[in-house]
């Protein structure tokens, strides 16, 4: 700032200090006739807000805004100005503003304020949501429940109440798949059959825990050194165990051999066939109070299916902006490469029994292409599914 709008902008201080609205303003119009300046312009913004002049305090934020257009300080100014003058665009403009809110503490008073807009924007989601639910229900009357569901994640996308995720894989990804968070369970028929057998699978898990032989290891295991720095607190931790039916396309005969029906019920699944990478097949244990954090899988051309088997309460598992709560026998399938996290908050040991199928959009050849290609690959396998 040169000297002569330094002294500018002191005098306009003056003048603001001493509640001389008119000639403070004067002052840093004098200034920004310069050039325009973006300090001076929001000090221009709160000079006309103090004298009672809101459009005209907006009017110097926009010019502001027109130099820093994701600028905090000038969002918000807009969206309080906004709200007083009664704009019906106060409500997205609060929304503009918390997009930028910064990560430090906000001062007292700043952190008020946007407080009180938050509880705006959220009144203003509200009633925009209600509007747009109004205008689909005769759409949403004709639907069934997994249309009507991605109707409603339609219009908590568009408002930004929950983001849009995509399938991310750490190696391998195949182009033009279906990419769903929970797939729809009148893909997979056999799933009615695998959640009638929950109470033999469970009761085989029993056995296997009970064996003197059984094999249960850590269900991240990796060398220390490899850059997988979100799984460090759960690397070699028994916290996450598992039981392995089959693990990367081999059969763990220890347990396997205590699972003769879940064994059998996995036949019924159209799971890939991979050399050192599938089937896979396990029994995991989350252990109390154990998070698992937000990760993605390595290839998108398998899904994974959970079937819960001892579930305390509170224990949630999310798949992009989708979070379900387990419930035993409730089978679901869903994209492991899509990010997602579980948490068992309880006092209790989690059960969950996993296994890996085709992803059904794969043609005959696709799949043969894929067993190929990831088959020559051992390196990129993780050791767990």
């Amino acid at each position: 700032m040169s000297a002569e709008r330094a002294a500018l902008v002191a005098e306009a201080d003056r003048a603001l200090a001493g509640q001389d609205f008119a000639r403070a303003a004067a002052l840093l119009e004098q200034s920004l006739a310069m050039g325009e300046d973006f300090p001076v312009l929001l000090r221009l913004a709160g000079t006309h807000r103090a004298a009672g002049r809101p459009r005209v305090a907006l009017d110097a934020v926009h010019r502001a805004l027109t130099l820093a257009p994701l600028d905090f300080t000038a969002l918000m100014m807009r969206a309080s100005l906004l709200d007083r003058i009664g704009d019906p665009g106060a409500g997205e403009a609060w929304g503009h503003a918390i997009a930028q809110k910064p990560a430090d503490a906000l001062p007292p008073q700043l952190a008020a304020v946007l407080a009180e807009g938050e509880r705006k924007h959220a009144a203003w989601l509200d009633t925009k949501e209600a509007h747009w639910a109004a205008r689909t229900a005769e759409a949403e009357s004709r639907a069934h429940a997994e249309e009507r569901a991605r109707i409603a994640r339609f219009r908590s996308n568009a408002l930004r109440r929950t983001r849009v995720y995509h399938s991310e894989p750490t190696h391998f990804h195949f182009p033009g798949l279906a990419e769903r968070e929970f797939h729809p369970r009148s893909l997979f028929p056999w799933l009615a059959e695998i959640e009638a057998a929950t109470d033999t699978i469970a009761a085989e898990l029993a056995a296997v825990m009970a064996a003197e032989r059984a094999e249960l290891v850590p269900y991240v295991q990796y060398a220390a050194h490899q850059p997988l720095a979100q799984w460090r607190a759960l690397n070699h931790n028994p916290d996450w165990t598992a039981i392995h039916l089959w693990r990367n396309g081999r059969r763990i005969e220890a347990n396997a051999r205590h699972c003769p029906r879940t064994m059998e019920l996995l036949g019924l699944v159209d799971q890939p066939e991979i050399a050192g990478a599938s089937p896979n097949a396990l029994f995991s244990l989350l252990a109390p109070g154990t998070a698992i954090p937000p990760h993605v899988g390595y290839n998108n051309t398998r899904l994974v299916c959970h079937l819960p088997l001892v579930v305390p309460d509170g224990c949630w598992f999310r798949v992009g902006a989708e979070t379900r709560d387990w419930e035993r026998g409730q089978a679901f399938v869903f994209d492991d490469t899509i990010e997602h996290e579980a948490m068992n908050p309880s006092e209790q040991l989690r059960v969950v029994f996993i296994f890996d199928l085709w992803h059904p959009d794969l043609r005959p050849a696709e799949r043969a292409a894929v067993a190929a290609m990831i088959g020559s690959a051992p390196d990129a396998v993780p050791e767990s599914l």
